[in-house]
């Protein structure tokens, strides 16, 4: 059985942390910046972390073990 190949798409949207957490970025942060306020700009800039839901599907397509 050959290895699995990493889904090219979830590599580039999904880091794992030090601590074996899922990192993602958040929606709405490319484009009509002018009607959204300085704060929910710089929220929107901070990595949030993948739902419990999602983890274990996201694992398996980056091709990594369980969380820590």
């Amino acid at each position: 059985m050959p290895k699995m190949k990493t889904h090219r798409g979830a590599a580039k949207r999904f880091k794992v942390t030090g601590s074996g957490k899922l990192r993602r970025k958040k929606a709405y942060n490319s484009h009509l910046f002018s009607s959204k306020n300085a704060k929910r700009l710089r929220h929107l800039d901070k990595p949030a972390d993948v739902a419990h839901a999602d983890d274990a599907n996201i694992r398996k397509v980056l091709g990594i073990g369980k969380a820590k």
